[in-house]
C-alpha cells in the first residue's frame, strides 16, 4: 500500500498543504498517523477522492469521445498569416495548441480569456515520478 504525507499529497493536488489539511480535519479525506505524528494518506483513498472531486471542466463530455479535458486560461497568443499558437496554463499545467489563425479568431481566444484544452490521443506516454513515489507501508 503506498501512502502520501500530507506536503506529498498536496503537491500531488496542486494545493496548499492547510487545503489538504482542511480536507482532512472536515473529515472529506481519510488519513493516519504514523509513530512520529505525521498524518498520512492512503493512496487508494487519496486517488478515490480526486476521482469523486473531478468534474467536467464545461459538461461537454457527453458530446464528445475525448475524456482529456483541462480547464484554464489563455497566456500567449501567437499568430502569424495562417497558423497560430496558444498557450492555456490549466493549475500547475501548461498546455500548447497550434491551430489556424482562423480558429483562433472565430473562438475570440485573447490572452486572459478561460479556455478548456480537450486532448485525445491514442498515445499516452506514463511515466513512474522520480521526486514523489509516496512510501509503501
Amino acid at each position: 500500500m503506498t501512502v502520501f504525507r500530507i506536503s506529498e499529497a498536496a503537491e500531488l493536488l496542486g494545493v496548499s498543504t492547510d487545503t489538504v489539511r482542511r480536507w482532512v480535519d472536515a473529515g472529506r479525506l481519510p488519513a493516519t498517523r504514523d509513530e512520529h505524528g505525521h498524518r498520512l494518506v492512503d493512496g487508494v483513498e487519496l486517488a478515490g477522492f480526486v476521482r469523486a472531486q473531478a468534474a467536467e471542466p464545461d459538461g461537454r463530455a457527453e458530446f464528445s469521445s475525448a475524456r482529456n479535458r483541462l480547464r484554464g486560461i489563455v497566456t500567449a497568443v501567437v499568430r502569424d498569416t495562417v497558423m497560430a499558437q496558444v498557450d492555456i496554463q490549466a493549475g500547475p499545467f501548461r498546455v500548447v495548441s497550434l491551430m489556424s489563425r482562423e480558429a483562433v479568431d472565430e473562438l475570440g481566444l485573447t490572452v486572459g480569456s478561460v479556455a478548456v484544452a480537450v486532448i485525445k490521443s491514442t498515445t499516452v506516454v506514463v511515466e513512474r515520478a522520480a521526486s514523489l513515489r509516496g512510501r509503501n507501508s
